[in-house]
């Protein structure tokens, strides 16, 4: 897999997350009444805040994606500089016994 596929893999689902979550958030707040932290009101656009708020929601999905992508990898694809044939067998302490 190159990695413009397993970034692909990876941004994909964390972008239509994002949308569900902002869609989620955004049914029970209302962003022209948002405030800093309890203080002062935000004082951006309805559409700024739904822009911010859906890039640093996708940007925490990425990253969720990233990780569980990254855990699920084997030792050989993560450590190995040459591309893995998966076409072999894998060999090591989790493979089926023959």
């Amino acid at each position: 897999m190159t990695i413009r596929q397993r970034l692909l893999v990876a941004l994909w689902p964390a972008f239509l997350m994002a949308g569900v979550l902002e869609m989620l958030v955004f049914a029970v707040l209302d962003p022209s009444e948002m405030r800093w932290f309890g203080g002062e009101l935000v004082g951006w656009s309805p559409q700024a805040v739904y822009t911010v708020s859906f890039f640093i929601f996708w940007a925490v999905m990425s990253t969720a994606t990233g990780l569980t992508a990254l855990l699920l990898a084997d030792a050989r694809t993560i450590n190995d500089d040459q591309p893995q044939d998966h076409a072999r067998p894998r060999r090591g302490p989790w493979s089926a016994p023959r």
